[in-house]
């Protein structure tokens, strides 16, 4: 199996805080021109450590502990159960609601762009799946200007080596294929390579939740997967456990084993739970409340966030998180005040590569960087927010 790069202890990520920029005469030392040793990067060279823009550290006063909530299907899988779709047809779909056209005034459609992105290329456009809906093989009909990106893309998930039941499946077209992507190990090695304190919530309103965490056991108690093997070391309690979460007009409440929390009468009560969560564990979330609101963010996957607290900041990764607020998957709750316990439902756009990330499956997969990359803009633009919000 080909090697992938990964973030080794020492890199980059271990550049010193507060390292002069000068020389002994107190002239300012030029930066020179290298490349980043974990990543391959263009970067900046600083003394003796080598920074890349991904790696950079924020300084340790602003270095939250992380609650990273990750949905599952066409985030860090390509794949779904649910819709009994394998690793080729998952792609496929993806591309429909990532390719922009319209429908002209002869009632054709016609296509806008030929890249594929997250957002519209010009005002007007939609994505295909938008406008009609889920389709089989998009790339081999309507779609077929796309097939190149499609098997680019299944070439570089393609699982070199010899098959493992767990992580890795086989594709429709016979090929075997990384089931998680090789992304999401990538950033679990990198915040550990930076001391990082984080913790990591799947959120799926799928039935891959069982399946997967015990694919991350083996991965993480075993050392299983062949590219990553040093995350055996990484002191990361795992619960195999999968919980529930389920809304109503009334409250939330979540259940994993003998917990149960509700936010009847306290809405910091989920908070709480989650920020002082450690680890590795997951919940399916409630589909039904989401269709009976619309598929609106007022009936999706619920996250609390709190501007005023500066220990704790919450990131959800979702490829179905959109602009649009009636046509998105998490309902982003924000609390009012310090302390408070009421919240207001924020638009996405307020909290859109702040708080909510929307997953580019394409890059995840191109880029084994991408979510270490994700977070790190997150946090800058989080910063910038609260700055916004105090002034």
């Amino acid at each position: 199996m080909s090697a992938v790069k990964t973030i080794r202890p020492g890199g980059c990520s271990d550049a010193k805080n507060g390292e002069k920029d000068t020389d002994q005469s107190g002239n300012k030392k030029e930066s020179e021109s290298a490349e980043c040793p974990d990543c391959d990067r263009s970067a900046e060279k600083r003394s003796d450590h080598i920074v890349c823009s991904v790696h950079l550290e924020l300084p340790q006063s602003r270095r939250r502990k992380l609650i990273l909530h990750v949905d599952l299907n066409n985030t860090i899988l390509v794949s779904d159960a649910v819709t009994k779709q394998g690793t080729v047809a998952a792609l496929d779909y993806f591309l429909s609601t990532a390719t922009w056209g319209r429908v002209n005034r002869q009632g054709s459609w016609e296509w806008l762009s030929d890249v594929p992105s997250l957002l519209p290329p010009c005002q007007g456009a939609v994505t295909y799946y938008s406008q009609f809906g889920r389709v089989q093989d998009f790339t081999g009909t309507a779609g077929q200007r796309f097939c190149g990106v499609l098997k680019e893309h299944l070439s570089l998930l393609e699982w070199r080596g010899e098959e493992d039941e767990e992580l890795a499946v086989r594709g429709e077209d016979g090929r075997l294929y990384h089931w998680i992507l090789p992304a999401f190990f990538q950033l679990l090695q990198a915040l550990e390579s930076q001391h990082r304190e984080f913790c990591v919530v799947f959120r799926t309103f799928g039935t891959d939740l069982a399946r997967v965490l015990g694919a991350m056991q083996r991965v993480l108690r075993e050392g299983a997967h062949p590219l990553f093997t040093g995350l055996q070391a990484l002191p990361m309690p795992l619960n195999p456990t999968p919980g529930r979460i389920r809304c109503s007009k009334k409250n939330v409440v979540l259940s994993r084993g003998s917990e149960r929390v509700s936010t009847r009468g306290d809405e910091r009560s989920l908070y709480r739970y989650f920020s002082d969560l450690q680890g590795l564990g997951g919940f399916q979330d409630h589909f039904d409340w989401w269709a009976h609101n619309s598929y609106s963010n007022l009936g999706g996957k619920p996250i609390w966030i709190d501007p005023s607290d500066p220990e704790v900041q919450h990131i959800f990764i979702d490829d179905n998180i959109r602009l649009n607020d009636e046509d998105t998957i998490v309902n982003p709750k924000v609390f009012l005040g310090k302390a408070g316990t009421q919240t207001r439902t924020a638009l996405t756009s307020e909290l859109y590569d702040v708080n909510l990330v929307q997953t580019d499956l394409l890059t995840a997969i191109s880029d084994h960087n991408y979510f270490s990359e994700r977070i790190r803009i997150c946090e800058e633009n989080y910063e910038k927010y609260l700055n916004k919000e105090d002034g």
